[in-house]
């Protein structure tokens, strides 16, 4: 299918081919009719990737910042190699599509093939032939409504919204500062609920236009004399600022054309310098809209699928999606005389020399069309002038392309050498095409079961989210490929049976996880430093994890297991690493969540079989500045150091030693490990009771957590 990309490295938009994407649980496909481009969000987002890299930098000082307290923490070129992957990563333009679904997720009642819906949410109702769209961002459109009027349904919602917040009511006066698409959308909709409406523009064609719909507009020159004469001299009960400029003039306006008390409500991107003096005077009270309305930036709604009750929360981003298709339906809310430009999706590109201002046309709604009752293609995009590589034993195909696997896992696959990289799947497709290309793989899909049943395919990578590891291990083993899953292994205690369950059956195939930090070079020299010591050890390990909020997907213990069961394995691992077998008591306690945290500041002490004891401090209440990893460990009259794999210094018999790399974490070596295992056989990179015993170990420092206890485990 045709998608309409934006890279942020090279500022090019340009239109690609890539995967049909493919519906998961709580999700449809929908093969789209229009789309319509936001002249905001998205010209903000070509003109900052058009912006130089000086440019980009001064526009985000806060994202420099992160990235020199990496560049401390790791060294330069990693810190770059990071930052420019993810400024070459391809961003999906659009968030407001109208469609047709053409095939159903799993739990998707009330939903059916064939129906007519409108589509929004960054991400999900992009500039594409097909959406994978969650349930809550899906509304069935109206019969008398069409879908290129449907496709302004997101952008109405977030009108909508603005409105709301007003608490305008029937027959109170409302002022609506800047009238492009965003402000006659929300002076239509407050007329239609019953106010009075006065429009404010500096553009004379933007006044005419919203006569020509019934509504009454003045410049900005006559605003504040037409403003006393429309509220009798009271002043507005409320002011919408949808304009979209620096200047703090549609703020100062407001101030001076509103009532005593009233409130002012901007939905546009304006300057936010206040004048005291007015708004004290008349204690106004200022609201900054957030987007389509409750829901928005909460993924529990809009990617789980989870409502609100209706009692508690009437009007939802959802709710306000039928409320502006059912304004359309009684021609209450008119968008037909609000289009400008059509472009088909093909010249898509074209439409944001329009939005920036290149072609300098005049332009309000800008709306993309499809083919109309296009067969579904192929989730598959074959990469013809890719030439094969020398032939190879590990023919290779992954599964997930999101950062990780362009950033950091695909660059050492490649590095590590004597791979033949076939093919790769992501879910929407997108990622998975652009991996393609770039690695040079044979076809990129968005279909796991191309991966799994292509006979090519004898080694699978699995780089999804956590919660998908354990089914897709089942399935490559079953499948008889040799298989590389990131951790952890799984998530919960049911997953990891059958996954061992599965082991025991398999002889034909290797299962490793990817816990690296175990082949890193300056690991494998501490390990070798520690071999002839024949003394139980102690080892410490302080991880400096940082501050995730509690709404990112990993925090979730249904999908990320939380960050004990889904990044402490590394260090439980590496610990077991040392000792050369897996724990067999864990006692963890942790500081107070205080609605912060969540289990993410803990300390768990380890017993090995041989009477070692480890320690894992993981914390994320630190300064992200500050070196992430360090290790201690004592044994046999030695001390060894290894800091954030940067240097290792041992001590023993009063001699000190130390060395020091770049760090290196261990993923280079780490494929190369596997891929000898593939090519010679013999024993498993990682034994599996390790595998196995420190997945278990995650969830038995849980257990210990929760329950305030020593677990066996």
């Amino acid at each position: 299918m045709k998608q309409l990309l934006q890279n942020i490295k090279t500022g090019k938009t340009s239109v690609e081919e890539v995967p049909v994407p493919a519906p998961r649980e709580g999700q449809v496909l929908v093969r789209v009719q229009a789309s319509l481009v936001s002249a905001g969000t998205e010209r903000m987002i070509v003109e900052f990737a058009e912006k130089s890299l000086v440019g980009k930098a001064r526009s985000r000082p806060d994202l420099v910042k992160q990235v020199l307290d990496k560049a401390k923490r790791e060294g330069v070129m990693p810190t770059l190699q990071a930052a420019f992957n993810r400024l070459d990563q391809p961003m999906p333009l659009g968030y407001s599509s109208a469609g047709v679904i053409v095939a159903l997720g799993k739990d998707m009642p009330g939903f059916k093939i064939g129906q007519r819906v409108a589509c929004a949410g960054l991400n999900y109702a992009v500039h594409a032939e097909y959406n994978v769209v969650p349930r809550n961002l899906i509304t069935p459109i109206p019969k008398n409504v069409d879908f290129e009027s449907a496709a302004f349904t997101t952008l109405g919602a977030i009108a909508m919204h603005g409105f709301r917040l007003t608490e305008a009511g029937l027959g109170e006066t409302v002022a609506v500062i800047g009238m492009g698409l965003l402000g006659l959308l929300a002076a239509q909709i407050a007329t239609a609920a019953g106010c009075r409406v006065l429009g404010i523009d500096i553009d004379p064609a933007r006044i005419q236009l919203a006569s020509s719909l019934g509504l009454e507009a003045v410049s900005r020159q006559q605003a504040v004399d037409s403003a006393q004469a429309f509220t009798s001299q009271r002043g507005f009960d409320a002011v919408l600022i949808c304009a979209d400029t620096k200047s703090n003039d549609p703020v100062k306006l407001a101030g001076v054309i509103a009532r005593d008390r009233a409130r002012v409500v901007a939905t546009g991107a304006v300057g936010l310098t206040f004048p005291r003096k007015v708004y004290y005077e008349k204690e106004l009270s200022f609201i900054n809209s957030r987007s389509y309305g409750p829901g928005r930036y909460d993924p529990s709604y809009e990617e789980n699928g989870v409502d609100y009750p209706i009692g508690y929360v009437r009007w939802t981003e959802g709710r306000n999606f039928e409320a502006v298709l059912d304004l359309m339906a009684q021609s209450k809310l008119n968008v037909k005389p609000l289009i400008t430009h059509r472009f088909p999706i093909e010249q898509a590109a074209q439409a944001y020399e329009v939005i920036t201002g290149k072609t300098k046309e005049k332009f309000l709604g800008v709306v993309l069309t499809y083919p109309q009752g296009k067969k579904k293609e192929e989730g598959k995009i074959v990469f013809p002038s890719i030439v094969n590589r020398q032939p190879s034993i590990v023919n290779l195909g992954v599964l997930g392309a999101g950062l990780f696997a362009n950033a950091v896992l695909l660059p050492a696959v490649k590095k590590a050498g004597d791979v033949q990289f076939v093919g790769i799947a992501s879910s929407g497709g997108l990622h998975a095409q652009h991996a393609g290309k770039k690695f040079g793989f044979q076809y990129a899909t968005s279909s796991d079961d191309e991966i799994l049943n292509d006979p090519n395919i004898n080694t699978v990578a699995i780089l999804t989210r956590h919660d998908s590891h354990a089914d897709l291990v089942i399935k490559a083993l079953k499948a008889g490929k040799h298989v590389f899953v990131e951790k952890p292994l799984a998530i919960n205690r049911e997953q990891l049976s059958v996954i061992s369950k599965q082991l025991r059956k398999t002889d034909h195939g290797f299962l490793m996880t990817g816990f690296n930090r175990r082949f890193a070079p300056l690991a494998q020299q501490l390990r070798s430093s520690l071999s002839i010591l024949q003394e139980p050890k102690y080892v410490h390990y302080r991880v400096n994890a940082g501050y995730i909020p509690l709404n990112h997907w990993t925090q979730d213990p249904a999908i990320g297991g939380g960050r004990i069961i889904g990044e402490a394995c590394h260090f439980i691992d590496f610990i077991t690493f040392l000792v050369g077998a897996p724990p067999v008591s864990v006692n963890a306690h942790a500081l107070p969540d205080g609605g912060k945290y969540r289990e993410d500041n803990v300390s768990m002490t380890f017993t090995f079989p041989d009477g070692s004891i480890g320690i894992v401090d993981y914390l994320a209440n630190g300064d992200k500045s500050f070196p992430k990893e360090r290790i201690e460990v004592f044994c046999g009259g030695m001390v060894a150091v290894l800091d954030d794999f940067v240097s290792l210094e041992t001590v023993r018999d009063g001699r000190k030693t130390r060395v020091k790399s770049v760090q290196d974490k261990g993923h280079v070596n780490e494929w190369k490990a596997f891929v000898k295992a593939i090519r010679e056989g013999g024993e498993p990179p990682i034994p599996y009771e390790q595998l196995i015993g420190v997945t278990q170990a995650t969830f038995a420092a849980v257990e210990s957590l929760r329950s305030n206890s020593p677990i066996s485990i």
